[in-house]
């Protein structure tokens, strides 16, 4: 099954981002370079060196976007750290840019700058730089994408940084020299953005667990199909803002077919849940639980006439004994689509499903529909001597919505 559709479209949205990202910060090291060398202001010149550093980072969280969605037979789990790898490389660049920053406020020899050439291109980089950094740090987040995250965070550090040379600026123009002090702090907050980056990023690269949030979220999905007794184990790792995951499952049926069978949908329905898990293994496993649930459909007014599966006006839930047989606990539901005119199979099917049903009496047939329905959730058809059911073959393809299912 191509499983990978969802995350190669979000990688594939994330790189024009990330390429967008690099020209937006050459354009910002650009104006502010110039600003900088036309004004004499040595911050606003570190603070260009803080936007130049960051098109390399920009271009290698492309690059690494780029390698994520590629194929290679040599890598079985995919090029998704790529991305992490790319990740890593920007929190070096924010690195050395506090670095050159500092170097400069320790050795460096500040000047008078021109407030009047420096103020306003300080302000218009503060604005381009922290609209688009929220921008950017959404669309990370929607796409699950840590490299645009990363760079997400470059932005708002470089608005910050840019916000403190802005301050320096009109300090100045009260005749307050702040120049070497806003330079420092520039440097400070940019060594503590690079160094928190570079920390989660090695996490990654260690293959550090999935969000715990996540992961009950995946458990707790497992766990309200109707064959799904419990998940006995979740563990899953980071995959460059994507997800591995090997999961023990609990079922409540004894037949290999049918566990193999609920297996498959439930890998199929992860995929579709969460489309940043790339690879899932579920391993199934039988519980012989002391008691098993039994839904029998009620006769209408006329006890004497057949009770049509579908049309019942309520059905019987009984908690029976596995051993004895006999009933512990019973509860009459009514059945709320008894009287649907299109599609009651489906709708009476996934109904019984929401009660987590061990086997459904079928005593004159359950329609077409209804026991595909809960044949491929593993729900055993049993007549009313107890017999299962076996599948009619037209019950093998996909069923139909008719009224009459």
């Amino acid at each position: 099954m191509e499983i990978q559709d969802v995350a190669r479209m979000e990688i594939s949205a994330a790189r024009r981002r990330a390429l967008a990202s690099v020209a937006l910060n050459l354009a910002l090291a650009v104006v502010k370079g110039v600003a900088g060398v036309a004004s004499g202001s040595a911050a606003l010149m570190g603070d260009a060196l803080h936007s130049a550093t960051d098109v390399l980072a920009s271009a290698a969280a492309w690059v690494g976007l780029w390698l994520a969605g590629r194929r290679h037979p040599s890598f079985p789990y995919g090029l998704y750290k790529a991305e992490t790898v790319a990740t890593l490389v920007i929190s070096i660049a924010v690195i050395l840019a506090a670095y050159e920053i500092g170097r400069w406020v320790i050795f460096g020899t500040p000047g008078v700058p021109d407030v009047q050439v420096a103020l306003p291109v300080a302000v218009g980089s503060f604005v381009v730089a922290l609209a688009f950094g929220l921008y950017q740090l959404g669309q990370g987040k929607r796409l699950g994408s840590t490299a645009l995250v990363a760079d997400a965070r470059d932005y708002l550090a470089d608005s910050l940084s840019t916000l403190v040379v802005v301050g320096s600026l009109v300090g100045q123009a009260y005749g307050l020299h702040l120049e070497r002090y806003a330079a420092g702090a520039v440097s400070l907050f940019v060594f503590w953005a690079g160094g928190s980056l570079l920390f989660r990023t090695l996490k990654d690269l260690m293959d550090a667990g999935m969000d715990p949030a996540v992961r009950r979220e995946v458990v707790d999905f497992m766990e309200r199909h109707p064959q799904v007794r419990y998940v006995e184990r979740c563990i899953g790792r980071t995959a460059g803002g994507r997800f591995i995951i090997n999961l023990d499952v609990v079922l409540r049926t004894a037949s290999h077919t049918v566990a193999d069978r609920v297996a498959d949908r439930l890998e199929e329905d992860l995929y579709r849940q969460f489309p940043r898990v790339v690879m899932a293994h579920i391993r199934t496993h039988h519980d012989h639980g002391s008691t098993f649930r039994r839904m029998t459909p009620m006769p209408g007014p006329d006890p004497e006439a057949p009770v049509h599966f579908a049309s019942a006006p309520s059905f019987c839930i009984e908690v029976v004994d596995a051993e004895t047989g006999e009933v512990q606990e019973s509860e009459v539901v009514e059945n709320p689509h008894a009287g649907a005119e299109r599609g009651k199979g489906l709708l009476v099917g996934r109904w019984l499903l929401s009660f987590r049903p061990d086997e459904v009496v079928v005593a004159h047939g359950a329609g077409r529909t209804a026991a595909f329905v809960l044949r491929e959730a593993g729900v055993r058809l049993v007549d009313a001597n107890g017999s299962v059911c076996e599948a009619e073959p037209e019950a093998e393809g996909a069923p139909e919505d008719t009224a009459g299912a």
